[in-house]
């Protein structure tokens, strides 16, 4: 998808992706190796009453959405960051996830203008309809000279 069609209010529906308990352990104990992610059996007796995604890995599975079904063919090169990423509710083996992206901007930098700014938010919820994963991002495209 290219930068143009990427405008203000536009939405985007995205997945499904399922969690699989596996997936869950392997990300964790690589970059966020808390219990709660890593041992089922002592997750099953935490606050949590089971074993959880990172939200780290949360954020993964929304870029990895973004990245396949609109950044693919783009002029996307970078994000300058976020604005906020919050998990209001966890993500579990067995969840089936969706993501919502809400476009809020779209433009062409004033100052660069082969620089066009997307400021979006995606909104991950399971297959309950629960908001697991709310977040703001800025994302840059390189456009053509003018």
């Amino acid at each position: 998808m290219k930068f143009a069609d990427i405008v203000a209010g536009r939405r985007f529906q995205l997945g499904p992706v399922r969690v699989e308990e596996e997936e869950v352990i392997d990300f964790a104990r690589r970059y966020d190796d808390q219990w709660f992610h890593t041992d089922p059996e002592a997750a099953e007796r935490g606050p949590f009453q089971g074993l959880i995604a990172s939200g780290w890995h949360t954020c993964a599975l929304a870029m990895r959405l973004v990245s396949r079904e609109i950044l693919q063919g783009s002029e996307s090169f970078a994000s300058p960051g976020l604005s906020h990423v919050r998990w209001p509710h966890p993500v579990r083996p067995g969840d089936e996830l969706t993501l919502e992206v809400v476009v809020h901007e779209s433009r062409t930098s004033a100052s660069r203008p082969t620089l066009g700014v997307v400021r979006w938010q995606w909104l991950m919820r399971n297959g309950h309809g629960t908001l697991v994963l709310d977040l703001e991002a800025t994302s840059m495209f390189r456009l053509a000279a003018a």
